[in-house]
């Protein structure tokens, strides 16, 4: 038997058994209810970091407990595997970047392994290979047949260095995320998937999310941006032919009477058919190599170029308004045209004080004040439910809220032929195409004389070729000497493959679907997805909260329409829980010019006192705690720790500090303090596993009854907590049972059970040392066999209650009595008790009040 804690001994061994009973393959039991678990899958970028141990430690820490519960519990792993740091390290490592993936995959397994996770490896699938995204090119051409995949014309940023398309979020100041190069805005034909078609029932059902976080659910709302206005027709003054109406929808009809211009996107048709004019050519040109996303766009300068035409007011003939082209406005949301309303929107309100303008006020405050809100740089926008005066409205009530002025203006420009009311989601199709290597080849065929030809499914996988160079920009594909050709698959002449591959996000979208039957022959088995979905648990970090988690919703609707799931699936994911981020202080120098140089904290010594560096002693400043990131070196490698303190202990720490919702800062004290705190535990359990039966202690039956109790309260808290997500908490919990056996001098037998019990409740989080503490007590089997404890209800019903005694109304002690001792009984307590003596010196008290359950007061 070991003397003391040695997790680098006890994890593998305990790893070891359970590698060998194959404890964690999912089973079908008709006996047991399912419980699917899954954390977001990692990209196998070949290093865990801290923010891998917290999510995952999380998932293992519900899968155990769930097991422990009596259920069939499913908690698979894959990897991510597709994508452009693939391509990158191609072209730095001069390597393969299928090699460099594999090889990725390989290392991270083996730290996975090292964290002791109960995951289903039998299961394990990866996006990069074609048993995976030979499937998901038979879901493309089942989703091409359906009429939910299609191929368009469409703006892209073109990166003229990396030679591919960059989503809006890669183009940073106008330039490409990795190349640093100007971005250009081209029209390129582009597959997509048609999203757009369940708008309504993607929005409609976030409200039956209950079980998801509500800032997820909000963002996803905004996202898919469900609005109510007007669609109308501004007639044109000098424009070209074919111009002579421009398209405009608004979502504030109520403000027509406050607009002092017309603006379109330097995409719109008319935008594009003013470029004779040199500078019109250079302004447009100049927006396009903006980023679009909606960041961009908000933080950029507003400007504009004047077109010189106007456009006739739709409510006044006689009233003109000039058309500008503008930076800030999208064509691909309402019709890439608008009017501004400077009073009440600040981003009209900037570009008119920018070019001198009209500002008039449409409305002010209800209490009918006429000193307008836009008098300074401030626009007046009150919420839409607010009441407010309309000084220029021209439908219906002059005070009225703007819901109801908005409601009133769509039914008047109606009732005139203006427009009419329509239905907008700022929801777009998702273009799927990228021009890269690294991904799942896309599976049609161009023939001259067919034109785009899907693939036969008995061709699939169209399987990614192995002899690609990387010497030159762009796409491998378009330029390998025999993968491109190929026969066209309906008439078998001379044809070529398309050489786009789908976006990685399509690859992470149903994967929760493939785990459930990864050796399919098709997408999915029916009956093993009728029988694993939906994920009961779903866990990753918040950054996901819109693209990944809307394009799954998607995917799964999809797939029940394409008959690869059942209907019941159709929203994949029943709960949702989204960790927080793990933090380092970060530690910095500077160097001639006042710019950081960032350290490593194991290269500086912290001390109470600063920081310097190991190297020369020189001084370090500290930063504040931020995410630990690359960038800024404050990174934790957690096998480093796991070398140190074991992995139970980095997994209670990450646990045990904060909320699991909230962010978390590594220390070194607190990894430490876990460790120590661990080594106690195990000594309990090694001191009674080695501590021979001994004659009963004086007040041996209090101390077992009052143990016992201890016991039963910290099952009922820790199930409690675990319910809630709420495992700082449930530590909490344990540190205060673990406090409460060390003190405790109940027989042997009864700090067995206690000891025991408190290894059930740490298993979840901590399963190695869980492991060793149940077999040195003498547990049956494998704790990761056995069932979850139960409180005993009548265990955790006080039968003493503590009651403070008050002298002349202040407090001099404090008694315990039976819960259901009568009044006669506690006064007599109190009148004996030796706090209450010294002031009644041998006489009755003048009057003895007591409340029951609260507080005995006796007056002297």
């Amino acid at each position: 038997m070991a003397t003391r804690y040695d997790p680098l001994t006890i994890e593998p061994k305990w790893q070891a058994k359970w590698h060998e009973s194959a404890l964690f393959a999912a089973k079908r039991d008709a006996d047991k209810p399912k419980y699917y678990v899954l954390e977001m899958f990692p990209y196998p970028s070949g290093k865990l970091h801290i923010g891998h141990v917290r999510n995952y430690s999380m998932g293992d820490l519900v899968a155990r407990y769930k097991a422990a519960q009596g259920f069939s519990v499913f908690h698979p792993m894959g990897w991510d595997a597709f994508g452009m740091p693939a391509e990158n390290a191609a072209m730095a490592n001069n390597t393969h970047p299928g090699t460099w993936t594999r090889h990725n995959i390989a290392q991270m397994k083996e730290q996975f392994a090292a964290l002791g996770l109960s995951l289903d490896w039998s299961r394990e699938l990866a996006t990069c290979e074609p048993d995976y995204y030979g499937q998901q090119q038979a879901l493309f051409l089942d989703m091409l047949e359906a009429g939910l995949a299609y191929r368009k014309s469409a703006q892209v940023n073109w990166d003229p260095v990396d030679m591919t398309v960059l989503a809006n979020e890669q183009v940073i100041d106008g330039r490409g995320w990795r190349s640093g190069e100007l971005v250009e805005r081209r029209e390129l034909t582009q597959w997509f998937f048609k999203i757009s078609d369940y708008s309504e029932e993607l929005l409609t059902a976030l409200d039956g999310l209950q079980n998801w976080p509500e800032k997820v659910r909000l963002m996803q709302k905004n996202w898919i941006g469900k609005s109510e206005g007007l669609q109308f027709a501004f007639e044109t003054r000098g424009a070209p032919e074919g111009f002579e109406a421009l398209e405009v929808y608004t979502t504030r009809p109520d403000t027509l009477l406050g607009a002092s211009f017309a603006a379109i996107s330097p995409d719109h048709p008319l935008a594009r058919a003013l470029e004779s004019n040199p500078e019109i050519a250079a302004f447009n040109a100049e927006c396009r190599r903006m980023g679009t996303s909606e960041e961009a766009l908000e933080t950029a300068e507003k400007r504009g170029m004047d077109t010189g035409l106007t456009v006739v007011h739709p409510l006044d003939a006689s009233w003109e308004l000039p058309v500008y082209i503008a930076n800030f406005i999208l064509m691909d949301y309402g019709t890439g045209a608008i009017f501004g309303c400077p009073a009440h929107d600040q981003r009209d309100l900037d570009f008119a004080r920018k070019y001198g303008l009209n500002v008039a006020d449409v409305f002010v405050p209800e209490d009918g004040s006429t000193v307008s809100k836009t008098v300074t740089d401030t626009a007046f926008v009150p919420p839409k439910t607010e009441p407010v005066r309309y000084v220029r409205g021209f439908a219906g009530a002059e005070v009225q809220t703007g819901e109801a002025a908005i409601t009133a203006a769509i039914a008047e420009c109606e009732k005139r032929g203006i427009g009419q009311g329509v239905t907008k989601f700022r929801l777009r199709d998702w273009g799927i195409s990228r021009q890269r290597y690294w991904g799942c080849p896309i599976p049609v065929v161009h023939c001259a004389r067919c034109g785009v030809v899907p693939e036969k499914k008995e061709n699939l996988p169209v399987v990614l070729p192995e002899d690609v160079s990387f010497d030159s920009p762009g796409n491998p594909l378009d330029r390998h000497p025999t993968w491109r050709n190929c026969a066209c698959p309906k008439c078998g002449a001379p044809a070529q493959r398309e050489t786009d591959t789908m976006d990685t996000f399509v690859d992470s979208s149903w994967y929760y679907a493939r785990f459930t039957a990864p050796g399919a022959s098709t997408p999915t088995d029916k009956d093993e997805a009728a029988h694993w979905m939906n994920v009961d648990q779903y866990i990753g970090g918040v950054e996901h909260a819109i693209l990944h988690l809307l394009y799954s919703r998607f995917f799964a609707r999809a797939m029940v329409k394409c008959g690869h799931l059942p209907q019941t699936a159709i929203e994949p994911f029943n709960a949702l829980f989204n960790q927080g981020m793990v933090c380092h202080e970060t530690y910095f120098t500077e160097n001639a010019r006042g710019l950081p140089i960032w350290h490593a904290p194991d290269e500086v010594n912290r001390s109470a006192d600063g920081a310097t560096l190991k190297a020369d002693g020189s001084a370090v400043k500290i930063g504040p705690s931020v995410k630990m990131s690359k960038s800024k070196r404050n990174v934790i490698d957690p096998m480093e720790q796991i070398k140190l303190n074991g992995a139970d202990a980095a997994r209670w720490f990450v646990l045990s500090d904060s909320p699991p919702e909230r962010d978390v800062e590594w220390t070194a004290a607190g990894a430490e303090a876990a460790l120590k705190h661990l080594s106690r535990v195990w000594r309990f359990a090694d001191e009674i596993g080695t501590r021979a039966e001994e004659a009963a202690p004086p007040g041996a039956v209090d101390e077992a009854r009052s143990l016992k109790k201890a016991m039963h309260r910290a099952i009922a808290d820790v199930t409690d907590c675990f319910e809630g997500f709420a495992f700082n908490k449930a530590i909490a919990k344990m540190y205060e049972f673990t406090a409460q056996i060390g003190r405790s001098n109940a027989p042997l037998a009864d700090k067995r059970v206690a000891v025991q019990t408190l290894a059930q409740l740490m298993a979840p989080i901590t399963p190695h040392l869980a492991e060793d503490m149940w077999e040195m007590t003498g547990g049956a089997g494998l704790i990761a066999q056995a069932p979850w404890p139960k409180a005993d209800a009548a265990q955790l019903v006080d039968d003493e209650i503590t009651l403070p005694i008050q002298v002349n109304g202040k407090r001099r002690g404090e008694m315990q009595v039976s819960a259901t001792a009568d009044r006669s009984a506690i006064e007599a307590l109190a009148l004996a008790h030796p706090s209450i003596l010294p002031y009644l010196d041998g006489k009755p008290p003048k009057k003895l009040i007591v409340v029951p359950g609260r507080i005995v007061n006796v007056v002297v």
